[in-house]
């Protein structure tokens, strides 16, 4: 953050870097460390819920014997199968990162691309991962 003063016209001009990031079809302002602006409180993000959701949903079609394999269950959804089966991953996070985006305690940057990316089967090293300081990919153990 920087601050000017401009004597001659009295002013004083503020300089606060910050990112923006496309959430959900909004702007979001993030500050520098990735973090969002005065939180509100614990917001969910319905893109992350829904994936969540479908990918459970969609393990469970499968694991009922109601489609046989990714591509009879892509064609019956109309989806890509590529696509289930990077969303069907999301059934393996460890249970507290489920529950803190179920709850709404998902850092403002963390977005679905992010959930998507490869991450590591392990609980233990996914909230390494997911709770590492840098970054967007960063979710709260305990709010």
């Amino acid at each position: 953050m920087t601050a000017i003063l401009d004597p001659s016209t009295n002013t004083i001009t503020i300089s606060i870097p910050i990112k923006m990031r496309k959430r959900g079809g909004r702007k979001l302002v993030l500050a520098p460390d990735g973090s969002g602006w005065a939180p509100a409180g614990p917001k969910v993000d319905n893109v992350l819920v829904k994936a969540i959701a479908r990918a459970f949903r969609w393990r469970k079609l499968l694991e009922a014997g109601t489609h046989a394999t990714i591509e009879e269950l892509a064609a019956a959804e109309r989806i890509n199968p590529s696509y289930v089966s990077r969303l069907l991953r999301l059934t393996l996070l460890a249970p507290d990162i489920v529950e803190a985006v179920l709850d709404g305690r998902q850092p403002a940057g963390l977005q679905l691309d992010d959930l998507l990316a490869p991450f590591p089967v392990e609980w233990e090293a996914q909230k390494l991962a997911f709770w590492h300081p840098q970054g967007a990919r960063k979710i709260s153990p305990d709010a």
